[in-house]
């Protein structure tokens, strides 16, 4: 790149100007970067606490349909579902992390009251109930999860998109740019020598020639014949 520049005062300019701006930037993204991945570990913090609570919810649920089967029977089990009048609904917002739009899901009608779920209270037990509580809470940690998984997902993604700038700015780019920089600056010392060294010849010459005619001039008088006496 630097010997592709033309090594004038206007282009070196130019070149300082383009990097202190991207020295600026460079800085920028830096923050930016580092900010990123402190958000980026408090929400991996979260999400393997929701993956843990993913876990044991899971097999408290599983536990508890597979004691409500074996006392109440498949069909009461399914009928108990089936009786599901409202189901939950879910909307999605948006958040911004540090410029990153993150996901941010809201749900209604998951947790209900013995009431709400449709079957009577009449001919089913409590471990149709036990098991009930349990998928409600386990489909509020799922909706959670969802949220923090694509939370962490795009923040890993606007990370690395931060670090390839940061690094082509900082290995590419402003050495590039220091190399032109310092090219130019040889080349326009270079041109200031030989000028210098131009105009001391040209000076030399002529206080040479300013000699000559000097000597010149006082040989020619020196030759000039005396005035004869009277």
């Amino acid at each position: 790149m630097a010997t592709d520049v033309k090594p004038t005062r206007k282009n070196l300019m130019a070149i300082e100007d383009r990097i202190e701006l991207s020295e600026r930037g460079h800085d920028t993204l830096e923050k930016k970067r580092d900010g990123l991945i402190m958000e980026f570990m408090d929400i991996l913090d979260q999400a393997q606490d929701v993956r843990s609570d993913v876990d044991d919810t899971y097999e408290r649920a599983q536990r508890n349909i597979n004691m409500a089967r074996a006392m109440e029977g498949d069909v009461a089990v399914r009928g108990a579902a089936a009786a599901l009048k409202e189901h939950p609904e879910i909307t999605s917002q948006s958040k911004n992390i540090m410029g990153v739009v993150v996901p941010q899901i809201e749900s209604t009608k998951v947790k209900k009251s013995l009431d709400q779920r449709g079957y009577g209270l009449v001919g089913t037990s409590a471990r149709i109930d036990e098991a009930a509580d349990a998928y409600e809470e386990l489909l509020e940690t799922v909706i959670l999860a969802a949220e923090v998984e694509t939370a962490m997902k795009k923040m890993l993604d606007e990370i690395e998109k931060t670090k390839r700038r940061v690094n082509a700015l900082e290995f590419k780019l402003l050495p590039e740019l220091y190399e032109a920089q310092e090219y130019i600056e040889q080349k326009l010392e270079e041109q200031e020598r030989e000028e210098i060294f131009r105009m001391k010849k040209i000076k030399a010459k002529k206080e040479e020639e300013e000699k000559a005619v000097v000597a010149a001039e006082s040989e020619t008088e020196s030759e000039e014949p005396l005035p004869a006496d009277d």
